[in-house]
């Protein structure tokens, strides 16, 4: 509850009830011997016992993961589990392989996965609730990753505008940004890189965004495209998966994004070892003219700033 805020989102996020919650806030009082809430308007907050409280066992779960780390590290074991968040055009192009592939050569890992945007996960990633997280960074507005979070570039690829098959632009050789007033967009929701990198770049070419569908998937995306309600911008890894009722026109600037991985810093395992090199293979595979890591090319570090 300390990082999300009220009892009805540590509820979703812990899948118990909200009663649940307040059941076990009500048992950690008694233990401690002092209030860990207060209401707050409407909702509630932590007390300062609460936030001291909310410190301290953030530590020990800090702790404990250091000494799984450290005992990993020492026997160089892949097994345990495997906590991967990503969003969800990369989950689905190169995640499910490179799962396949570890399960097959480490028959005691335990991946799970969580699809969702960067801005949810990046925190519970600093918070060892995530081993990785793929996810995006736009050229134009680069993701900023907070201190303490490395990310590895796995491949680079323009994205196009999705419009109906009857629309005006539909027969066009490419289509300049400036162009595009009063269409309706679909984009992912408000909040996420690639909304926010959408509203940059079209405000940049003096366009104000109507975006009347946010969801999360790019999938859907193109049947809202393909259904007349709405144009977007789609990267290349999830073109292939539009129907015959899309057109897509490559814009002027050209607009890319990178697929990023992003991990903690200190927190590297075998695990993560073993699933970063199987990323950056299949990767590598689906984009050979982008150098894996190591290589020529390739970028890996911190992401810039925006």
């Amino acid at each position: 509850m300390a990082r999300l805020g009220s009892v009805g989102a540590a509820a979703e996020a812990l899948h118990i009830t909200g009663p649940a919650v307040s059941q076990h806030l009500r048992k950690l009082e008694k233990e401690a011997q002092c209030q860990l809430i207060e209401r707050d308007g409407r909702g509630i907050r932590l007390t300062s016992a609460g936030q001291v409280l909310a410190a301290s066992a953030q530590s020990m779960v800090g702790t404990l993961a250091d000494a799984e780390r450290d005992l990993a590290n020492l026997h160089g074991l892949v097994a345990g589990p495997l906590r991967i968040g990503g969003v969800a055009s990369a989950l689905r192009a190169l995640v499910p392989q490179v799962l396949h592939r570890l399960i097959e050569r480490h028959p005691r890992l335990e991946p799970s996965l969580r699809d969702g945007e960067a801005v949810d996960m990046i925190p519970m990633l600093q918070e060892r609730q995530l081993d990785a997280v793929v996810t995006e960074s736009w050229t134009h507005r680069p993701a900023h990753m907070p201190s303490g979070v490395r990310t590895t570039r796995l491949l680079h690829e323009d994205a196009q505008l999705a419009v109906p098959a009857g629309h005006p632009l539909a027969d066009r050789e490419f289509v300049a940004l400036n162009e595009l007033h009063g269409e309706l967009w679909t984009s992912c929701p408000e909040g996420s890189d690639a909304h926010e990198a959408l509203l940059q770049l079209l405000r940049a070419h003096e366009v104000e965004a109507d975006v009347r569908y946010c969801v999360s998937d790019y999938a859907t995306q193109l049947q809202l495209v393909a259904a007349g309600l709405a144009v977007t911008l789609v990267p290349r890894m999830v073109r292939a998966s539009a129907s015959q009722e899309v057109r897509f026109i490559p814009c002027r600037p050209t607009v890319t994004r990178s697929v990023i991985v992003a991990t903690a810093a200190d927190a590297e395992t075998p695990r993560v070892r073993a699933f970063m090199a199987e990323m950056i293979r299949v990767a590598y595979r689906a984009e050979p003219s982008c150098p894996p890591p190591g290589r020529p090319g390739a970028a890996a570090g911190p992401a810039p700033a925006d």
